[in-house]
């Protein structure tokens, strides 16, 4: 790594994007809970008052669209009418039946799309994942966390981390900045002061870090009242880097939310996501970066390959045989070994897809002989 200092940022669950990624990811789990082998594209895209859904599907499941949608708008807190956003927002649905020429193909255990996928993991954190974009993830995580003890906290945020960087190492947090909006009746200086000493500071106390008050940030322009898709219209996959590794890593093709786990886009991402950080927990390479890409229909990956920057403690072919004997890359071989026909996807349409241990392409499976 050449940077002396990297960025990155992640967004609250509320922000336009990420309720567009968790209506989407709300209806890929309501199908796969009724019929596991469905397939489905579906995205979501809001303004102020309304919320229109797009997509095609195929399956045998009987699900109210519009009323997911009304569920995860109420769930993400927008209740109040003044924000011009709410469960009482017109909803249009126009989902219709997938492609018989995409079908055509994933019936056959073939890959739903064409694209390349990059997984990342570094060991810079337990959960092996790059520190700025981890940060950010728990600082938005707690932001939303803290609505309960400042209730005049709104939906919607977004919080942004520099780490400075030593020989490779992450040594200090430079800078921290959040955006998050409030009841016009609470002062900026307040607010800071809030979210401070209840988000900030004790993330900060728990990774060993301190920071100088002039280099923390809130609300760049001095006020943020309103909030959500009144302020910002939303989509669906507009948050391919926050949902990865916040710019540390390449980014492939496509975004993940509102997709079965056909879609490689999602499904190969979490493979490659699995390889790298195993490769790193065996201890092979403090650095791993595995690559993949397919073609729509295709049953294996065309290129599957690893990068591991010169940190690597044995040879290239013995990290091909370790990753060729953790996981099966073709198409079905990553649905099976993963466990990915199944209702999990709402949950990582928040605070990013990679370093949570509750997702099974997180789970460490080293062989014995590599430890």
């Amino acid at each position: 790594m050449s940077y002396q200092s990297f960025t990155s940022e992640s967004v609250c669950a509320g922000h336009p994007d990420k309720i567009c990624d968790q209506i989407s990811d709300a209806i890929v789990d309501a199908v796969l809970e009724q019929d596991p082998n469905a397939h489905l594209g579906v995205e979501a895209t809001a303004t102020e008052g309304r919320v229109l859904l797009l997509g095609e599907i195929q399956t045998t499941a009987k699900v109210d669209y519009a009323e997911v949608a009304r569920r995860e708008i109420t769930r993400l807190g927008y209740t109040d009418p003044e924000l011009g956003f709410a469960d009482n927002a017109q909803i249009d649905v126009y989902i219709g039946i997938q492609s018989p020429e995409i079908k055509q193909g994933v019936d056959l255990d073939g890959a739903g799309d064409q694209g390349m996928m990059f997984g990342y993991a570094c060991d810079e954190t337990q959960e092996l994942m790059p520190l700025p974009i981890m940060l950010a993830h728990r600082l938005t995580r707690a932001l939303d966390e803290a609505h309960a003890q400042l209730p005049y906290l709104r939906p919607d945020g977004k919080a942004q981390v520099t780490i400075r960087y030593q020989n490779d190492k992450p040594v200090e947090v430079a800078h921290v900045t959040i955006a998050k909006p409030h009841a016009e009746d609470f002062k900026l200086e307040q607010v800071k002061t809030d979210i401070w000493r209840v988000v900030v500071s004790p993330l900060l106390d728990e990774y060993g870090f301190k920071l100088s008050h002039d280099n923390f940030v809130l609300n760049g322009t001095g006020v943020w009242h309103l909030s959500g898709p009144r302020s910002d219209a939303g989509l669906t996959g507009r948050k391919i880097v926050v949902d990865g590794y916040g710019g540390y890593a390449r980014v492939g093709g496509g975004a993940f939310s509102g997709k079965d786990p056909t879609k490689v886009d999602r499904s190969g991402a979490y493979a490659a996501r699995y390889l790298a950080k195993n490769i790193v927990a065996a201890g092979l390479a403090r650095r791993a970066e595995v690559g993949l890409a397919y073609f729509i229909g295709a049953k294996h990956p065309v290129m599957q390959e690893v990068e591991t920057f010169g940190t690597a403690t044995t040879s290239d072919r013995e990290i091909q045989a370790f990753m060729h004997d953790l996981l099966d890359t073709s198409v079905a071989g990553i649905l099976k070994g993963l466990d990915l026909r199944r209702p999990i996807y709402k949950s990582t349409a928040a605070y990013g897809h990679f370093g949570r241990a509750e997702f099974p392409w997180e789970q460490v499976k080293v062989p014995a002989t590599t430890r």
